[in-house]
């Protein structure tokens, strides 16, 4: 990654204090180049970003992307765009779909605006993989996607087009990032709406049950955070006018089931804890809106921006275990 490119550049982390900004932020700084983050602390959390405070590289703007003053202060004097502020997760979109929807596509949106005006030169967002929705065919290519299956799909199908309309119309050089499942550490295992594998981690250390929905026959693209780093910072600093204003799948290319998943998280903490290989674990019924199968074709993203994923779910998930082993056993 030619992350020196954007040694004398300034770079603004929306949802930077959350479980994927936090990591871009540390990135950045580890790079020594200037990192703006804002965030609301609605679903971030403070202690993902206390390391950063003292770092003159480092500034914290407390907002929310609901607020388009907000968002043009925030984009002051900025060169480049890491857009990952989002409310995440299909259930929760469900349960209120207005509020995913005022976040994912009037902040969104705010944050185009914003970023047009303050002549960002480049403006890379998180988009997802249940922009797929009913589309069945696998692997998933990114010219060809069906019907969105929940509110949250909309919304981030939606950035999709904004994103390239405001390129169009206005010239802004977007890149959007159809994140894969994606795991490793500051994910946050708290909460209704926690991602699968910390929650199962939490509960295994616990030596609590996991609940599979469903048989555990669904599978995912399993995807350790320092894939979707790379991606990022090459999305950033690529020079290829082709390979911007589209979208990428980011992900390993592999993919994963539930029963497949729990038994590799068995098999890893019972290096530190014998008895959790004999945690039995439970079903019940499958979520509404959720993709049964998933499973991303990356040769655009190794094509145009050369990406090359270091952690298949192996070595992703013999990190991850380090690091929420260590976190999650101290609050215990």
């Amino acid at each position: 990654m030619d992350i020196q490119l954007l040694l004398d550049k300034t770079v603004l982390v929306t949802g930077g204090a959350g479980f994927i900004g936090s990591n871009l932020c540390e990135m950045l700084l580890s790079n020594n180049i200037k990192t703006i983050c804002l965030d609301n602390f609605s679903t971030g959390k403070r202690e993902n970003i206390t390391p950063f405070i003292k770092d003159n590289n480092f500034k914290l703007i407390e907002g929310d992307i609901r607020s388009l003053e907000v968002c043009q202060k925030a984009c002051e004097n900025v060169d480049f765009v890491l857009h990952q502020a989002a409310l995440g997760s299909v259930p929760r979109s469900i349960n209120d779909p207005i509020t995913s929807n005022d976040v994912n596509v009037s902040g969104f949106l705010n944050m185009l605006v914003a970023a047009r005006d303050a002549n960002v030169k480049r403006f890379v967002y998180a988009a997802s993989s249940s922009t797929y929705g009913d589309h069945e065919a696998l692997p998933k290519v990114e010219e060809t996607i069906g019907k969105p299956l929940s509110p949250y799909a909309i919304t981030k199908y939606v950035n999709e087009l904004y994103a390239d309309i405001f390129n169009k119309t206005y010239g802004l050089n977007t890149v959007g990032l159809r994140y894969f499942n994606v795991f490793g550490r500051r994910q946050d295992p708290d909460g209704a709406y926690a991602a699968v594998i910390p929650k199962f981690v939490q509960l295994l250390i616990k030596h609590e049950s996991p609940v599979i929905n469903g048989d555990g026959s669904y599978s995912r693209d399993f995807t350790y955070i320092d894939n979707v780093i790379q991606m990022n910072i090459r999305a950033l600093t690529v020079d290829n006018q082709a390979a911007l204003n589209t979208v990428y799948n980011v992900a390993y290319g592999e993919r994963t089931t539930l029963l497949e998943l729990i038994s590799l998280l068995k098999k890893y903490l019972s290096e530190y804890d014998a008895s959790i290989k004999n945690i039995e674990i439970k079903h019940r019924d499958n979520r509404a809106g959720d993709v049964p199968h998933s499973l991303a074709s990356i040769n655009k993203a190794k094509e145009l921006l050369n990406y090359q994923p270091e952690y298949d779910i192996n070595t992703g998930l013999k990190e991850a275990v380090i690091w929420y082993y260590k976190n999650l056993q101290n609050e215990n």
